[in-house]
């Protein structure tokens, strides 16, 4: 998968600014749940489009094109992939997996390790393109190149497998209630799921979990 984003790295940045109400949409959304002031990783930063106007200060990505870009804007990232983190146990307050879960290969190996590298009180906030909303269906269809191999997951999907892994009090939050291209304003994101295309899932490091 780290191919296709090598070689799509510059077209798939460009896309945020040929969207830009749908990004900053979907940034407004994740700030929802975003704690403050705390030591944060993004799992799948990519060109940092998330962590650098988030304040994430650190970042894990398997595309080394990306990566340069990310830390251009300020992010410091190490090349690997989310299965095998390269940090120590509880090393961060949060961990962000933003338009990423989709495109790895075992996501519950990538949550087990999120949750090894949070604190005991440590969060996970997860950003998906909802399988089974309009935009999910959308993506599918039109085939775009970063979305031939990826497995969209429904909500319900990603809450079992938090829990499989260990997380628990959820909160979610909901945006993009029609096509990118058509926004015209940054949307207000609501609670909740079932509307948007584009979901926000925080959850906590459950401490009853072996």
């Amino acid at each position: 998968m780290s191919n296709i984003f090598d070689k799509y790295y510059k077209e798939y940045d460009a896309w945020y600014d040929r969207n830009v109400f749908a990004y900053l949409s979907e940034l407004k959304a994740v700030k929802k749940v975003m704690p403050q002031k705390n030591k944060g990783l993004e799992i799948g930063v990519g060109t940092g489009r998330f962590a650098a106007p988030l304040g994430i200060k650190y970042g894990i990505d398997p595309s080394k094109n990306m990566v340069k870009i990310a830390r251009a804007r300020g992010v410091k990232v190490k090349v690997g992939c989310g299965e095998h983190l390269p940090f120590e146990d509880a090393a961060f307050d949060y961990a962000a997996i933003i338009v990423t879960l989709c495109f790895v290969k075992n996501p519950l190996k990538v949550l087990g390790e999120a949750r090894r590298v949070l604190n005991k009180n440590g969060n996970i906030i997860i950003g998906i393109i909802d399988k089974g909303s309009f935009l999910g269906r959308f993506y599918k269809r039109k085939k775009i190149a970063f979305y031939k191999k990826a497995v969209f997951h429904s909500v319900r999907e990603v809450t079992n497998l938090l829990k499989d892994t260990g997380f628990d009090k959820f909160s979610y939050y909901q945006t993009i209630f029609k096509s990118p291209g058509k926004l015209t304003s940054i949307e207000n994101p609501q609670k909740g799921y079932g509307r948007g295309g584009f979901v926000v899932i925080r959850a906590r490091k459950s401490k009853f979990f072996e």
